[in-house]
């Protein structure tokens, strides 16, 4: 628990670097104001990491895993639901899905 929280605080601060960095240099080119949110960085962080979970490659989005996908995905609909009562299907059709 103790490491999760290490890597949690870690990757916020630098979502926080990152948003902060090119702010200063978007200013330091006449641009103030137009840095991206902090949640765009965490956006883009959640992508690749969402790649490398799935196996594949987070630069080419090529090599990924369609079972782990699903689960992932899965996991993320049961917290929505769960944990801020989003209204939505939790599960996906697996019909969808040639899987043996």
């Amino acid at each position: 628990m103790r490491a999760d929280k290490t890597l949690a605080d870690a990757v916020a601060l630098s979502l926080e670097a990152a948003t902060a960095q090119t702010a200063a240099e978007l200013k330091a080119m006449g641009e103030e104001g137009s840095a991206p949110a902090l949640e765009y960085f965490a956006s883009v962080i959640h992508q690749r990491m969402y790649c490398l979970m799935c196996g594949a490659d987070p630069d080419t989005f090529e090599g990924g895993d369609p079972k782990i996908a699903y689960h992932v995905i899965r996991n993320s609909r049961n917290i929505a639901k769960q944990y801020w009562s989003a209204d939505i299907e939790p599960y996906l059709p697996t019909r969808r899905f040639n899987w043996p």
